[in-house]
């Protein structure tokens, strides 16, 4: 008999989409050269979306959620790959296309695998998932367009949440003056300044309607907020500065105007961390094992059971949870 493995399996009858854990065998993988065993996923804001079916992210039915795993090499029939290589996914269509993380065992291509840099561990690698790459990603965009320490302070946006919270981490540790923005400025104070932040201010400042062309307040920021408060932040970049924008959680809309871009030089860079080709992956995870501070990524870590994840996605999605939280499998 072939062995049993606990999953997360998502499934749907008409328009009801559910999720429940649930025991498959290795002929329910999908296929791929590389079988891995999961020891840890993590939840992002998409796995909640994709969880509580808030939007379409889970392409087809019966479909194994979460876009993140980390684990050991079981079989690999890709030669870069041996069996016992501790190895990362994030992306690529899992947990949207193809099973994805939130099991005990997962088969998937070699092209999607990572292999560890040696300082992290699996748990550590799942605390930093797609949040945290996506963060790097961010930090790496600004890097691309000039921006440096000397440049001036930069802004992070939906700053307790899992990019804002590694997002500040890496770029305090890389010498920026570091501006948090919150809703919760009170309540999330210690917790911000804990990551490094050197002032917090109101997430209300940015959320609502606001000038074509503000006054220069950031060199740079980081923003996975979208809507009003990326148009905001834009109107209020310094002369020549850059927005890492990776994220929508206020709404997908843009309500700006061109007058940041052809008045002060500002630049615009998008970042997508699904479909990242794979060396900028390999260099995103090799910055990660040196400029990360893993003292402070475990500060801003929680940990949770495979049980606990439909729970969970309800709260991402409220705003409820702070930092990163590891699914130990």
């Amino acid at each position: 008999m072939a062995d049993k493995f606990r999953a997360l399996l998502a499934t749907k009858e008409g328009d009801r989409q559910s999720v429940a854990v649930t025991e498959l065998t290795d002929a329910d993988l999908m296929d791929g050269e590389v079988t891995v065993a999961v020891e840890h996923s993590t939840v992002n804001y998409k796995d909640g979306l994709a969880i509580m079916g808030t939007v379409p992210i889970i392409r087809k039915f019966p479909l194994i959620p979460g876009v993140d795993l980390a684990g050991s090499v079981l079989h690999s029939e890709d030669p870069r790959f041996q069996a016992g290589d501790r190895v990362v996914l994030n992306g690529f269509g899992v947990g949207e296309m193809h099973h994805g993380g939130y099991a005990e065992r997962a088969r998937v291509k070699g092209d999607w695998l990572i292999r560890l840099p040696k300082n992290i561990s699996t748990a550590q690698a799942m605390a930093i998932g797609t949040a945290g790459y996506t963060a790097m990603l961010c930090v790496l965009a600004l890097e691309q367009a000039g921006m440096t320490p000397a440049s001036g302070a930069v802004l992070v946006t939906g700053a307790a949440g899992g990019v804002g919270s590694v997002a500040i981490a890496l770029l305090d540790k890389l010498g920026y003056h570091v501006v948090a923005s919150s809703r919760r400025t009170e309540q999330e104070a210690d917790y911000l300044r804990g990551l490094g932040a050197a002032e917090i201010v109101d997430a209300r400042e940015l959320s609502e309607g606001g000038s074509p062309l503000g006054k220069e307040r950031w060199a740079g920021a980081v923003d996975s907020v979208g809507s009003r408060t990326l148009a905001n932040l834009l109107s209020q970049i310094h002369y020549d500065g850059a927005v890492a924008a990776c994220g929508l959680a206020q709404g997908s809309d843009l309500p700006a105007t061109v007058l940041p871009f052809i008045l002060r030089d500002v630049t615009l860079a998008g970042v997508n961390s699904v479909w990242t080709p794979r060396a900028k992956r390999e260099e995103a995870w090799d910055r990660l094992a040196i400029d990360l501070d893993l003292a402070k990524l475990n500060r801003m870590t929680s940990r949770a059971r495979l049980d606990d994840v439909p729970a969970l996605a309800a709260e991402i999605l409220a705003g409820k949870i702070r930092g990163r939280v590891v699914i130990d499998l």
